[in-house]
């Protein structure tokens, strides 16, 4: 059973920058592709961006792109998210997820690491 656990999370300022990591422990690990979603309070969970794990293709929200960079490392079976330019409405819970069964489904998800950026 995969496990993924999330870190990097923490308090900053607006224009500042984070880096999220998400490691998978558990067994064999090969998904389809692993992905970041964010939850903020009284929003829908959405999606931040996803990387194909076999040929690295990546995919952002408009929201992000240009600022945050979705990157892996599939021999330490990490994600990591850096994150540039924060700006107060990327506070949120960011999640790692894994599509481990099903292509586009992501069926494995890590507890979140809370990101608050202050004006």
């Amino acid at each position: 059973q995969v496990q993924l656990v999330e870190s990097g999370g923490g308090l900053v300022q607006a224009e500042d920058s984070l880096r999220l990591s998400c490691a998978a422990t558990g067994g064999t690990f090969s998904p389809y592709a692993m992905a970041w979603f964010r939850q903020a309070p009284g929003k829908e969970r959405e999606s931040v961006a996803r990387i194909g794990w076999r040929l690295g293709i990546r995919v952002y929200a408009d929201s992000v792109r240009g600022r945050f960079t979705i990157s892996r490392d599939n021999a330490k079976n990490m994600v990591y998210l850096q994150m540039n330019s924060l700006k107060p409405e990327d506070t949120a819970v960011y999640y790692c997820a894994a599509a481990i069964n099903v292509p586009g489904s992501y069926d494995s998800w890590g507890p979140g690491t809370q990101v608050i950026v202050s004006p």
